[in-house]
């Protein structure tokens, strides 16, 4: 019976499709939050080795040392190409490493240093000789919460004043072309992952036909993290962190 599980289980796997799965023939790409390097943490030892906190600078732990890297800014579409300076271990959670120069070039904020990474590479179309930063279309999030206040003046007209969007984060565990498979792997994760909050866990359709099996929404990184490790001892090998699902 242990046998016919494990079985169905990878079945399940083999159906899905994670965004940051790296495919002989297409680039590796990933979304999730970037760490933003400090000298304290090579001292303490927490990384090891050392970035140049004054300069523009990247390192990825999977991708090798001079790799081309896009980094994008999410929720500004701001976009900078580097390569990566070295391989460096940094924690799991985290999609690359960048130093506070890269930070400030794409407006990143650092409490919710939120990046889409794509590896580049090299054509005849496409030749690096120093750091280029693109500016591109702001992309507008129509299913953001916005929230609204309505402020009656003397004149009596009715102003409407935007307040600043609430971000809600989520992870994407997985991407299924079978709405019944996504079931059993959203059913299973509830019934042997036991420290899991299942009200976490929900299906959402996409215009490709495609189901992404999603866990969220979350506030922080904490949060984010506490889950994000519970899913990888789970068995999965590459999460994403996308916004505003």
């Amino acid at each position: 019976m242990k046998f016919k599980l494990i079985i169905i289980f990878f079945f399940i796997l083999s159906c899905a499709q994670n965004y940051s799965v790296s495919k002989k023939d297409s680039s590796y790409n990933s979304k999730g939050f970037a760490y933003i390097y400090d000298d304290i943490d090579f001292d303490n030892k927490t990384i090891l080795k050392k970035l140049d906190n004054s300069s523009l600078q990247i390192a990825h732990h999977k991708l090798r040392a001079n790799s081309l890297i896009r980094i994008i800014n999410p929720n500004t579409g701001d976009t900078i190409v580097l390569k990566s300076s070295k391989k460096i271990e940094y924690p799991d959670f985290y999609k690359i490493m960048i130093t506070k120069p890269v930070a400030e070039k794409i407006n990143l904020k650092t409490e919710f240093p939120l990046v889409e990474i794509f590896e580049v590479k090299k054509n005849k179309s496409f030749i690096a000789k120093k750091t280029k930063i693109y500016k591109e279309e702001k992309k507008i999030y129509s299913n953001a919460p916005v929230e609204k206040v309505k402020i009656d003046n003397i004149s009596k007209f009715k102003k409407e004043k935007k307040i600043k969007k609430i971000n809600k984060f989520y992870i994407l565990i997985a991407e299924f072309y079978s709405k019944d498979s996504a079931r059993m792997l959203k059913n299973r994760i509830n019934k042997e992952l036991t420290n899991f909050d299942s009200k976490k866990l929900r299906l959402k359709s996409q215009k490709t036909n495609k189901i992404k099996l999603l866990s969220g929404p979350y506030s922080s990184i904490n949060l984010i993290k506490n889950d994000y490790s519970k899913l990888k001892k789970f068995g999965f090998e590459e999460l994403d962190i996308i916004i505003n699902e």
